[in-house]
């Protein structure tokens, strides 16, 4: 048996590291990323996180076959306000004796709309959707820094009426940021913003890109990339996009992958 939800995880800041940014100035994904959803749902119903260099922890092969989707909240939709922290760690086993001096461009009251396909026959699921719908939590999650712990209200536990993607006509409104699975030059058919509708989910137009990781590269260890989207504008030739679902009761689609 399957079901939607969504909760709305909320946190006063947020760090979610881009690991090709050098050392002194670190910057963060504005968009919470998939890996780092896993992360929070281990913490929720307390499963183990990293143990050992080499070695994917428990939550990633409990949930990596967990369809997710994330929607921006509040005014900025997904461009959060960031503020630069400085670091001084005198820890000797970290610098070899001497001060390191480290800056992080943190995210400032990030929120997101996390959308879950749960299935009940699947223990973890069905235990995931108790402490959810409860606002309870095993460890405290957090958004990508310990010191920045996350929480949602038991109110924001929703339930979907949904359908499967179906053949699609016209422009739709895509709730969630969208993987955009290939780009071809000139080729007239790819999902885009139908900016000449003159109908937008929201009164101001928005269009944001962002890469985003989107699994673990298994063989490299390390985070599988995609070409992400989100907009205000209703999007055209979205058969295109895979893993779309109908959400009944807000005439809308969400992408969960």
């Amino acid at each position: 048996m399957e079901k939607l939800i969504s909760i709305d995880l909320k946190a006063d800041f947020g760090f979610f590291r881009k690991p090709d940014t050098n050392n002194t100035v670190n910057l963060s994904y504005n968009i919470i990323h998939k890996p780092a959803i896993w992360g929070i749902l281990g913490a929720i119903i307390g499963l183990e996180g990293y143990t050992q260099k080499g070695k994917l922890p428990h939550y990633y092969e409990i949930f990596r076959d967990l369809k997710l989707g994330v929607q921006p909240l509040d005014d900025e939709k997904g461009n959060y306000p960031k503020t630069n922290i400085k670091y001084s760690n005198t820890v000797g086993y970290a610098n070899k004796g001497a001060n390191f001096l480290t800056e992080e461009m943190t995210l400032v009251n990030p929120q997101y709309r996390i959308f879950m396909l749960l299935n009940l026959t699947n223990e973890y699921h069905k235990k995931l959707l108790n402490y959810l719908s409860n606002a309870q939590s095993e460890f405290i999650p957090y958004f990508g820094k310990n010191e920045f712990s996350a929480w949602w209200e038991k109110s924001s536990c929703k339930e979907y009426s949904f359908k499967k993607k179906v053949e699609i006509t016209g422009s739709i409104k895509i709730k969630t940021v969208f993987l955009k699975n290939y780009v071809i030059k000139e080729n007239l058919d790819i999902p885009e913003p139908d900016i000449f509708s003159g109908e937008t989910i929201e009164d101001l137009p928005f269009i944001y890109f962002e890469r985003l990781p989107k699994d673990f590269d298994l063989e490299l260890m390390q985070y599988d990339l995609g070409e992400f989207v989100f907009s205000t504008y209703l999007i055209k030739n979205a058969n295109n996009l895979k893993n779309l679902y109908y959400l009944n009761d807000e005439d809308s689609y969400v992408q969960l992958i």
